[in-house]
């Protein structure tokens, strides 16, 4: 019996440190772009590579917190598989839902970060995933990004849910299912107790911007029409909002040092899920959420400044005074 499955891509990614004295490059107003000159060598300052993928992060941030998890993905038959099920064994994320493919090589990124900012070079290729025969009993299951074939993967679940409905599904739509199959994830998004994304996300969803809608809360009816029974829309250094049919929470993100944004929002859902699994309510899940994001931009990697359990309680008390609010 676990508390929490995550089901998604697991990435290695090669992280590349480029700093603003050595680099000829610029970053124009938004919507920016990271220019290179074009056939040069481009100076780095530190380079090295970690466990990445949505699922990868959160099943590592909810172990971390304390739940027992484990995670259903795809990998290779190569160097970068062997690492990825390393690294999540020292997590103690537990691996034996992991399928190997022969043909298909382990994901991976090179992910540029720029003045805090990071820009992912990601490779995507059809899979051959895989259903185990039978999925372990769990009380949560967070459904994030796959590549082409996640399908199969899709429709196994949901008839898996109907059987299980006792597990709640968190889902965290990933960049391939929403540039291409975005009928999918709003099918998907009509079963989730929880759906997780970013504004961006929920503008491209609704075909709709904040500027036109003027407030949060028509983009977040929005979401919650789907059928979603709680909707949470994250908005970087502006906090998130949480909400249900009855009420809107906001937060605002903790005064911290930013040194990287990498992981930020795989963090965020790991403090938000894992506290509603522990039984905590909106605006406290929120909180969690909050915290253990804005504990992972303070350091470079996704995986690096996720919170124990004893330290969230450290941070949470540390930024006290930053609560969540009810939106009118």
């Amino acid at each position: 019996m676990f508390n929490l499955i995550t089901i998604g891509d697991i990435v290695i990614d090669t992280h590349v440190q480029i700093h603003d004295a050595s680099l000829e490059c610029k970053i124009e107003n938004k919507p920016c772009q990271l220019c290179l000159d074009y056939a040069s060598k481009i100076p780095i300052t530190d380079s090295f590579q970690s466990l990445g993928g949505n699922a990868a992060n959160v099943a590592v941030g909810a172990a971390k917190l304390g739940l027992e998890t484990a995670i259903l993905s795809s990998i290779g038959s190569d160097l970068n598989g062997d690492m990825a099920i390393e690294e999540l064994n020292r997590f103690k994320v537990n691996t034996d839902l992991i399928y190997k493919e022969e043909k298909n090589p382990t994901r991976y990124s090179i992910v540029l970060n720029f003045q805090t900012e990071r820009t992912i070079l990601s490779y995507h290729k059809k899979r051959k995933y895989t259903w185990p025969k039978n999925l372990p009993q769990t009380d949560w299951i967070y459904y994030t990004g796959l590549s082409d074939g996640f399908k199969k993967i899709k429709s196994n679940l949901l008839t898996w849910l109907k059987k299980h409905p006792k597990t709640s599904l968190a889902f965290n739509p990933g960049s391939f299912q929403l540039k291409h199959h975005l009928d999918e994830v709003k099918k998907t998004a009509s079963h989730a107790d929880v759906l997780i994304i970013n504004l961006q996300e929920a503008e491209k969803i609704l075909n709709t911007t904040l500027k036109e809608s003027k407030k949060i809360n028509p983009i977040m009816n929005g979401l919650l029409n789907l059928g979603a029974k709680e909707a949470v829309i994250t908005d970087a250094e502006k906090g998130a909002y949480v909400g249900s049919g009855k009420e809107i929470w906001h937060m605002e993100a903790c005064p911290v040092h930013v040194v990287a944004k990498t992981g930020a929002g795989d963090a965020f859902s790991a403090g938000f899920v894992t506290a509603r699994c522990l039984g905590y309510n909106r605006p406290q899940a929120l909180r969690w959420g909050i915290v253990n994001s804005c504990a992972v931009i303070t350091k470079i990697g996704a995986q690096n400044g996720l919170l124990t359990k004893n330290q969230m309680k450290a941070m949470l008390l540390r930024h006290s005074a930053i609560k969540p609010k009810p939106l009118s």
